[in-house]
């Protein structure tokens, strides 16, 4: 018995070696990219002290080009939009920036469903590499389930599914983007199609919390914010996320405005990558008519 103990307890032992050896590496190639999308969320949550943030999902990385603001607002940029990546993930950003500077203004690029949707927990992995030391990320990360504080205990855990992107962002072979902003450039040549209206749902209210704790972030710091909803090539009669969005942001008194019907963009697919994402031409188009709204909100007089 005692023998078994004593091998239990190596077994452990190396096991605990293994995995913190693993980790460490793996944490030193993660923070070494120097390209992807990755390296930019590091850039968002640790490095970046621009004056203007975007905060959003693909819709925001892709639809806001930096010169527009950076010319127009005499002000520095950076976007810190990320693919797939919805509520809980841009609250999670927001508090980390906040742990190192105040920015000036924050554009909110809406999008994403206020329902439950298990995805977008299990997205929240994105964040992972950062729990450890960003505590204050903590509690909006421990909602993918009441283990992760246990699991977290793994060195390992945090980049399991990371390894081909860590490789990508170490070989300098991810997108870079520009500020980050990263560009599309193809072209939408289908018809402009009639989708599904979204009506009421059952709120997650874990969702609807995050996003509040996201708008109210903004108010206590005395930060300028803008929630906008940006173009696509599609009609829809009603959007209960936009509409539960606009009550919200109504109810905060921060503006809000709706671009998804904006007939600038329905009737103009060259302007779009795909039906959801505009490409650079219409990055570039939908940026200046944001940057008048910004400037109207600010008090300065609007530039053409």
């Amino acid at each position: 018995m005692k023998k078994f103990i004593i091998n239990g307890i190596l077994g452990l032992l190396l096991v605990y070696l293994f995995d913190l050896g693993v980790g460490k590496v793996l944490e030193y190639y993660y923070f070494k990219q120097e390209s992807g999308f990755q390296h930019r969320t590091t850039i968002s949550m640790e490095e970046t002290e621009a004056d203007m943030l975007v905060f959003g999902s693909s819709r925001a990385n892709h639809h806001y080009y930096p010169d527009v603001f950076i010319n127009g607002l005499n002000k520095t940029f950076y976007n810190t939009g990320r693919d797939g990546n919805f509520i809980f993930y841009q609250t999670a950003v927001l508090k980390s920036v906040l742990q190192r500077y105040k920015p000036k203004l924050i554009l909110y690029d809406f999008s994403g469903k206020f329902c439950y949707v298990q995805e977008d927990y299990d997205r929240m992995s994105s964040l992972l590499p950062y729990y450890r030391k960003h505590l204050e990320i903590r509690d909006i990360v421990n909602l993918r389930s009441s283990f992760e504080p246990i699991k977290n205990f793994s060195s390992i855990y945090p980049y399991n599914s990371t390894l081909a992107n860590i490789v990508i962002g170490n070989r300098n072979l991810g997108k870079k983007g520009t500020k980050g902003y990263v560009s599309l450039t193809g072209e939408w040549n289908e018809p402009l199609k009639e989708h599904k209206s979204i009506e009421k749902y059952e709120v997650d209210e874990k969702k609807l919390a995050i996003f509040n704790e996201f708008l109210n972030l903004c108010k206590q710091n005395d930060i300028p914010l803008v929630v906008c909803v940006s173009p696509v090539f599609y009609t829809y009669d009603k959007d209960y996320s936009i509409t539960l969005c606009k009550q919200v942001c109504n109810e905060k008194n921060i503006p809000f405005y709706d671009f998804t019907k904006d007939e600038r963009f329905l009737k103009s697919s060259q302007l779009f990558d795909d039906k959801e994402h505009l490409n650079d031409s219409g990055a570039k188009l939908y940026s200046k008519i944001t940057l008048n709204i910004i400037r109207e909100q600010l008090g300065m007089s609007k530039k053409d």
